[in-house]
């Protein structure tokens, strides 16, 4: 499906002005004919001039306009970065206003005229807009409102009406009828959002839930869609910026004549820390950045890159219980067997595959300074904010326009660039364009999500249930994203002098008042109860998750599942070590500690698709040498409304050389009812392959000066062309549930996955990403976790020989430890055994001809065991 774009005149899109409608009379539908898309207006046909007062959020006209050609134009201050979320809420005006999909125009995130919903994140768009005081709450309202204005003109109840496709008509004659366009005409009137307004059952949906194209895609595949790159302004200049050589170090002086004379008419910006330079030509910005001579300061000593696991342990640290039973340490030493292990996970880029950019355009000084500023941030209001903050400026005197840029998910550049982009444009007065290098990128353009260490014990009994789970997490923390009353919260505002909130140690933890689990540090499998209330999935009551935050060394923020990723390969890294340990299949284990039913059945219908097997890990039989495979799963219910998820990974490992190959993935995924089928999958598919590169190689590094992971080949990502694993994807559509997001749930729990998927095909357990491959060579020279591997087979033998040599001398102790046998006879026919408790045996058929069974029960010290069985068939003689 195209979008619908006729030509809008510059008089009919000012007449949208939402600032100058709401004074007139804040009405809830407006008359005009226009017909065209309020989105077309480009950077030289701006709406109107500064002041742009906040749009609210309360009125219903700051949500929805109808014209007289019957078009439905919706304002939405959700963002799309490319995930597909403006078809999903241009879906969902179809259907609540009863109108066809093609009617239905959005304008999404711009500050003159659209409402302030905040930061477009954590995949809250859906869960925001189908929720109580949004986009749905609006449309229900504007529906309703006119219903009633219909009855008054047709002479007829609320009750005895219908609508189809933008007609109101009474149901008993269908001759009175009133379109929406006609209904409106050039009448004005203010409706504030009615919280009475009642939604649309999601069962008789007829857009919604259908795999509707996606709006973007046709002007993309042609080369028309305009990201934030291809903003061009009237007279624009390009900038550039120049960080500073190493971490925390300070401007001493800026000689500008070393760049007297370069081409392009070269001015440089210096405010405290922050410098730059402005030239008419990107590539004369660019010469310039690297010819300027500043001296710098020494800056700060960074911690040594191989022992900042070890680093984060010793450091004083803002320590905080998510949940405390109290009874834990009891409960521990009570427990028959328990077991413990640490988890690390690296610093992390977003690693866009473009580089940021931001353009602006800025006129005047403090707070008489107004302007314009695009870019692709996913908050236009905070972002507006903060900029007010930096430049001095009032914040009803700036805009700010959403251009989708590269794909983020978090914090990448793009924020830091458009702060960039006006610093520099005020001081020059003129509009500046700011791209980064992929090394401006990298190195000092975006917040990394944080490196953690995480420790885990646990308890069992003597039936194998958990008894205690013990969970203490160290993460870093520096900075955030940008509002008005934190704007140095990313490096450019910290470099022009705002202070950023530094991590205050504490030496008593606090602790909650209720269970709030938002950063899936403790597991699924407990209550979650604090103060007599269960707030989580599970029936383990005995827990206790501790987590210490500590002043990072580099910016830090969201990264798609921001500390949710990292908790959850522990926390599902651990139940698999724990399940393997006790000869538990991975997933029945599983659900004998889940009382959720949403997650229990994410998790049943995943292992259904992918046809599991039901056994322990490691996979029987998987040589020690070659290539072997295995399969690992890992199950979330992700606090913060994404949803339901269970992730099943197929690896395939090459023990000589410690490549691991992904071969297949199936993943569920229950986020209440499915606004688009083709979406959800889109969402499914591409954050598992992230996740995927995540785990298996993506690491943020440094050296003494700074980071070094400035380009592909320091920061290695997947790329196109690589083989691509078989994607099953499981859709659950919940109509009894309330919407929630998709975007960041199978992405979580990726990393435990392919880790369990890893430890079954190999018996070697990787306990820290990314799994490289020299990562993975050296879990298999140390090996060892796990149970013994039984082999049981009989030694080359005719069929015929009244005796056969039963041969176990094949089973494996992992820890290369004692193992003791002991053979059995098993089934109908029975024969005698001799040497049974040796690792060879002699059997002996007594009971005639035919099928013979025979089992092999291998302990280590340690008590564990395994078993393994073979049939023969005695011909007899």
């Amino acid at each position: 499906m195209s979008m619908k774009h006729a030509t809008m005149t510059t008089d009919a899109y000012q007449a949208l002005n939402r600032r100058d409608f709401f004074k007139t009379a804040g009405a809830l539908v407006i008359g005009f004919h226009a017909a065209g898309n309020p989105q077309q207006a480009s950077a030289q046909n701006p709406i109107g001039g500064a002041p742009y007062p906040t749009v609210p959020l309360t009125a219903t006209d700051s949500w929805v306009a109808i014209a007289a050609d019957e078009t439905v134009y919706v304002y939405s201050g959700k963002c799309d970065f490319g995930q597909g979320f403006r078809t999903v809420q241009a879906q969902l005006a179809a259907d609540e206003l009863y109108v066809p999909f093609e009617r239905v125009n959005m304008t999404i995130c711009d500050t003159a005229i659209t409402p302030d919903q905040g930061v477009s994140s954590g995949s809250q768009g859906s869960p925001t807009q189908f929720g109580p005081s949004a986009l749905r709450q609006a449309l229900a309202t504007a529906r309703e409102t006119l219903l009633k204005m219909a009855a008054d003109q047709l002479k007829a109840q609320v009750s005895e009406l219908q609508i189809i496709n933008g007609v109101i008509s009474v149901k008993a004659d269908s001759s009175r009828r009133v379109s929406y366009g006609s209904l409106v005409g050039g009448k004005k009137l203010s409706t504030a959002i009615s919280a009475a307004a009642k939604f649309k059952d999601p069962a008789t949906y007829t857009v919604l839930g259908k795999s509707i194209p996606r709006l973007d895609v046709p002007s993309k595949v042609t080369g028309e869609f305009e990201y934030v790159q291809a903003v061009r302004l009237p007279g624009m200049l390009h900038g550039k910026v120049v960080r500073p050589t190493r971490q925390g170090a300070r401007v001493v002086s800026v000689d500008e004549s070393s760049v007297k004379g370069m081409p392009g008419n070269v001015k440089v910006v210096v405010k405290k820390d922050f410098v730059g330079v402005v030239a008419d030509r990107e590539w004369d910005a660019l010469q310039a950045a690297q010819a300027l001579n500043v001296t710098w300061t020494g800056g700060t000593t960074l911690p040594a890159f191989d022992g900042i696991y070890d680093f984060m342990t010793k450091q004083p640290t803002r320590k905080a219980f998510i949940v405390n039973s109290g009874d834990v340490d009891g409960q521990l030493k009570a427990a028959k067997r328990t077991f413990s292990a640490t988890y690390l996970h690296p610093f992390q880029m977003h690693g866009s595959m473009g580089t940021s950019c931001a353009v602006a355009d800025i006129k005047g000084t403090g707070t008489a300074a107004t302007g314009t500023i695009y870019a692709a941030t996913q908050g236009v209001y905070p972002l507006r904010d903060a900029i007010a903050t930096v430049l001095g400026a009032s914040t009803n005197n700036l805009r700010v326009i959403f251009k989708e840029g590269s794909g983020c998910y978090g914090i990448n550049g793009v924020d830091t660039v458009a702060y960039d982009a006006s610093i520099l444009s005020q001081a020059v007065g003129k509009p500046v364009r700011v791209q980064y290098t992929r090394r401006d990128e990298n190195v000092a353009g975006e917040n990394y999500g944080p490196a953690f260490v995480m420790r885990l014990k646990a308890g069992v009994d003597d039936k194998n249930q958990l008894t205690a789970w013990d969970y203490e997490g160290f993460s870093f923390s520096k900075g955030g994203r940008p509002t008005g009353n934190a704007a140095a919260n990313i490096i450019s505002g910290e470099l022009v002098g705002l202070t950023i909130a530094a991590v205050a140690p504490n030496t008593t933890p606090t602790v909650p008042a209720a269970f709030s689990n938002n950063s899936n540090a403790a597991p699924a499998y407990g209550t979650g109860t604090v103060n007599g209330v269960s707030g989580s999935t599970g029936v383990l009551r005995n827990e206790r998750v501790l987590s210490h935050t500590i002043q990072s060394p580099f910016f830090t923020g969201p990264l798609r599942s921001p500390n949710r990723l990292q908790n959850s390969f522990a926390n599902e890294s651990f139940m698999d070590e724990v399940a393997a340990a006790l000869g538990e299949d991975p997933v029945q284990y599983r659900l004998r500690h889940l009382a959720d039913p949403r997650l229990i059945d994410a998790l049943k219908q995943a292992a259904s698709a992918a046809k599991w097997e039901t056994r322990s890990a490691p996979k029987r039989g998987n040589l020690r040498k070659g290539k072997v495979t295995g399969r690992g799963v890992a199950v979330l219910l992700y606090e913060g409304n994404n949803g339901y998820s269970t992730v099943i990974a197929e690896v395939e490992v090459d023990q000589d050389k410690g490549n691991v190959v992904v071969t297949r993935f199936v993943i569920s995924q229950d986020s209440g009812p499915v606004s688009n089928p083709d979406g959800l999958r889109n969402q499914m598919e591409g954050g598992t392959l992230q996740g995927m590169s995540r785990a298996l190689r993506e690491e943020v590094r440094w050296d003494d000066f700074g980071v070094t992971a400035a380009d592909w080949r320091k920061y290695p990502v997947f790329q196109f062309g690589e083989f691509v694993p078989q994607m099953v994807t499981v859709p659950i559509n919940n109509l009894n549930a309330t919407q929630d997001g998709a975007g960041e749930g199978a992405i979580t729990i990726v990393a435990a996955a392919l880790a369990n998927a890893i430890f079954d095909a190999t018996g070697a357990r990787i306990r820290q990403v990314p799994f490289t491959p020299q990562r993975v060579l050296d879990a298999l020279t140390t090996r060892g976790a796990g149970l013994p591997l039984a082999v049981a087979k009989p030694v080359k033998w005719d069929g015929f020989s009244r005796e056969v040599v039963l041969d176990g001398s094949g089973s494996v102790e992992p820890a290369n430890g004692a193992l003791t046998y002991q053979w059995r006879s098993v089934g109908s026919s029975q024969a005698a055994i001799y040497g049974a408790g040796q690792s060879k045996a002699t059997a002996q058929f007594s009971s005639g001809p035919g099928d013979y069974t025979f089992e092999l029960k291998i302990t280590n010290a340690a008590g564990d065991s395994d078993t393994s069985s073979i049939t023969v068939t005695y011909s007899g003689r």
